[in-house]
């Protein structure tokens, strides 16, 4: 018994060691930019000629389907214009282009930041009947 709780013990001491502050800021600095706040460059480039392909600036927000079993891989940029007005961007990637983001100003993180947000259109309304 004693022997399972110390394996237990040091699986969980290994598996939160390996969760780092550079983890963790990662992970909300691409939080932030999949929510439109922080300016990024996108840039395609064609490795056969060195030319930019296709370049983008803006508040972006990026899906890259490679690692999916799809046929066709696809960069997709998402784009905001203005306050709720975004455009679609789609892009092949095939064995001669790559691409490259780039952040422009930085983002103010926080390694703690915890948010909840309650979407109130969701919520379904109900009520508290006292019976007795």
């Amino acid at each position: 018994m004693n022997k399972k709780i110390l394996m237990l013990l040091m699986f969980l001491t290994i598996l939160l060691a390996s969760c780092t502050e550079a983890d963790q800021v990662s992970h909300n600095i691409s939080k932030e930019a999949d929510n439109f706040n922080v300016v990024r460059r996108v840039a395609v480039i064609n490795t056969r000629t060195d030319k930019v392909e296709f370049e983008v600036i803006g508040r972006i927000s990026i899906y890259d389907n490679t690692s999916s079993k799809e046929s066709t891989s696809t960069l997709t940029v998402v784009v905001e214009t203005d306050k709720d007005k975004y455009k679609k961007h789609i892009v092949k990637l095939t064995n001669w282009n790559m691409y490259v983001v780039e952040d422009l100003e930085g983002a103010a993180v926080d390694q703690y930041k915890y948010e909840i947000n309650y979407m109130p259109e969701s919520i379904l309304p109900f009520k508290i009947t006292n019976s007795k």
